[in-house]
């Protein structure tokens, strides 16, 4: 008998799991200088939020004034802006895919779903999936394994913690928790995309769809073409009083009985504005919300998250209500859609650290919808730019953790402060927790042309809670710094204004989302989704000879990040930042009026 072919690799990093999630904890581990291997089950990346799903990117930001998500996150999405005007999900998978196959310390796995652990004196040796495509087996030994597969492989495989259902009230003292505890779980959705087109168009359901014939067969489930496209059909949901794991296969069967039977009725059973509507997608993979979760150092709860909660060992937050789905899915009617309990935060809650590894595996962390967190809890951090930032976050402390050869527990104890600055260097918000800024740039080495610039000093790199935090510079009016004596100076760091409230683009009413929406009307071809104006485009740095003459060191004419950081090598007296363009200021050229104001949040030198 033959034997499949067999590799293994060395890694200090090991990522399970390539949603947004996973992917991001591999860049920010490859990028701190681990070297990282990424398993991904699947053809693509992104999760729930790629071609395969199609789910919308949501998070704090989608309910919480100024808290959309930055570092990773926001990276991805304004590349997705720049890129992707018309948000194509296939364009999307692309850019997540090229984000990581650009970090050279990354080794990608797809279509590898990992089957086996090796654990031994509590610590996870290696792991091996099986990769479909090559008929593989491919081995990966590591330091650190960071489980972001949304199902936590890793718990059953080396008898991890985990916890699965809903708790008691008296579990964790939570309001919201049940007279007695049980093993259901939210359901799973599958998606529709759908297009309005200029003509009328036939839909003739599949023979084994559901047949839903009036409104009351859909009760309290919006389904207007010309009213409710914005609502995604989330409702379409099943599985929570299944088992949602080892029961997806036949979930996900029902789901499409009901998914084409729901088109059928908005097409074909009654009149609901959808004559000229096509269907250009229902997928055949269910977008998953709530399996395993993990037990860590410390359990994330409802109190936790309603008293915006602050942690020493901070290194991630939310905001996203709490979000919680009766297990019945479709199948319930009445007020409430399906949900058992909704309830808006008023502010954000901190994410510790203890949360993002494991109680009892001393070499295993994970990010997702897998964090240690109660059912309440879980909630509100399952949605994806949440489990973004975890994931960042588990990334940048794996990669410290190679660094200082330090277990999870260890470095919470003994390097908190390290990793919270590093992951704020990286444009990571913490609330309640000011970066400090490079000792070059005080307030005596700070000046402008115009206006006062001191608040890119003070720490906080966005509008929040009141506070704008930024200097409105007029563009061509530098920002200087003049040091005492000549100076090397090795890089600089500018934040700038992409309204994370998403307020205007192109002074249209912004989409936060990566896909302006699943349901996309005719004159959507002529929407043009761009940046926000205050956006800086266009800018110069320029450092200050010996001769007291100016030189570029620095230009850009096309800049889309929010962060930019750029290495530098010049010993110079005076380092200035010049603003050029914005995103609307280019507009007016030659307007009597004069320039937009660039809003910038921070500019530093080092």
């Amino acid at each position: 008998m033959g034997e499949l072919m067999r590799k293994s690799r060395r890694v200090n990093v090991c990522v399970i799991g390539g949603g947004l999630a996973g992917s991001f904890a591999a860049i920010a581990a490859a990028r701190h200088g681990a070297r990282v291997a990424l398993m991904q089950d699947r053809p693509m990346l992104g999760g729930n939020s790629s071609s395969e799903i199609r789910m919308w990117v949501s998070g704090a930001g989608s309910r919480v004034r100024n808290l959309q998500e930055t570092g990773i996150m926001e990276e991805v999405l304004l590349e997705n802006m720049h890129r992707n005007p018309t948000r194509n999900f296939s364009i999307w998978d692309s850019i997540l895919y090229e984000k990581v196959k650009g970090e050279e310390n990354i080794e990608l796995l797809l279509n590898c779903a990992c089957c086996f652990a090796e654990y031994e004196g509590g610590r996870i040796r290696n792991v091996t999936g099986f990769q479909l495509t090559t008929y593989t087996w491919q081995k990966v030994e590591a330091d650190i394994f960071i489980d972001c597969s949304g199902d936590s492989i890793l718990a059953e495989l080396v008898d991890a913690e985990y916890m699965v259902g809903r708790e008691s009230g008296e579990t964790f003292g939570e309001a919201w928790g049940l007279e007695k505890a049980d093993r259901k779980t939210m359901g799973m959705s599958l998606m529709i995309q759908a297009h309005e087109t200029d003509h009328k168009c036939e839909f003739i359901p599949p023979k084994w769809a559901y047949c839903f014939k009036t409104d009351e067969d859909m009760k309290c489930k919006p389904h207007d073409c010309l009213n409710h496209i914005e609502t995604n059909f989330y409702w379409i949901e099943l599985g929570g009083e299944a088992d949602s794991i080892h029961d997806t296969e036949e979930i996900r069967d029902e789901l499409l009985k009901i998914a084409y039977g729901v088109w059928d009725h908005i097409k074909n059973q009654g009149d609901h504005g959808a004559d000229n509507w096509e269907l250009d997608f229902i997928g055949f993979l269910p977008g998953k919300r709530e399996s395993r979760r993990y037990v860590g150092d410390y359990v994330l709860t409802q109190q936790d998250v309603e008293n915006a909660a602050r942690f020493p060992d901070e290194v991630a937050y939310g905001g996203w209500q709490i979000d919680n789905h009766l297990p019945g899915g479709f199948a319930i009617s009445g007020a409430g859609g399906g949900h058992l309990q909704k309830k808006r935060l008023a502010e954000p809650y901190g994410i510790p650290l203890r949360s993002l590894y494991s109680v009892n595996v001393e070499n295993l962390m994970f990010a997702g919808r897998n964090i240690s967190a109660s059912h309440i809890a879980f909630a509100t951090t399952r949605v994806m730019a949440t489990c973004g930032v975890m994931g960042q976050a588990a990334g940048t402390a794996a990669a410290m953790m190679t660094r200082y050869g330090m277990t999870p527990r260890e470095l919470c104890r003994e390097k908190i402060g390290e990793l919270q600055a590093e992951l704020m260097e990286d444009d990571c918000f913490l609330p309640g927790y000011r970066r400090s800024i490079s000792p070059l740039c005080t307030p005596e080495t700070l000046s402008a042309d115009w206006g006062d610039a001191s608040l890119l000093l003070n720490g906080m790199e966005r509008k929040i809670w009141g506070c704008d935090n930024g200097y409105w510079g007029m563009v061509n009016r530098a920002i200087t710094y003049t040091f005492p004596k000549k100076t090397h100076i090795s890089d600089f760091r500018l934040i700038v204004d992409s309204d994370l409230d998403r307020e205007y683009v192109d002074g249209n009413p912004a989409v936060l989302n990566i896909s302006a929406a699943l349901f996309r009307r005719v004159d959507y071809q002529h929407t043009t989704f761009g940046f926000p104006r205050c956006m800086l485009k266009a800018f110069r740095i320029e450092a200050k000879g010996d001769n007291g003459e100016w030189f570029t060191v620095y230009e850009t004419d096309c800049n889309y990040q929010r962060m930019i950081r750029q290495k530098l090598d010049v010993d110079t007296t005076a380092v200035r930042l010049i603003p050029l363009n914005t995103y609307f200021s280019e507009k007016l050229q030659g307007a009597t009026y004069g320039s937009a104001q660039a809003h910038i949040f921070a500019f530093e030198v080092r």
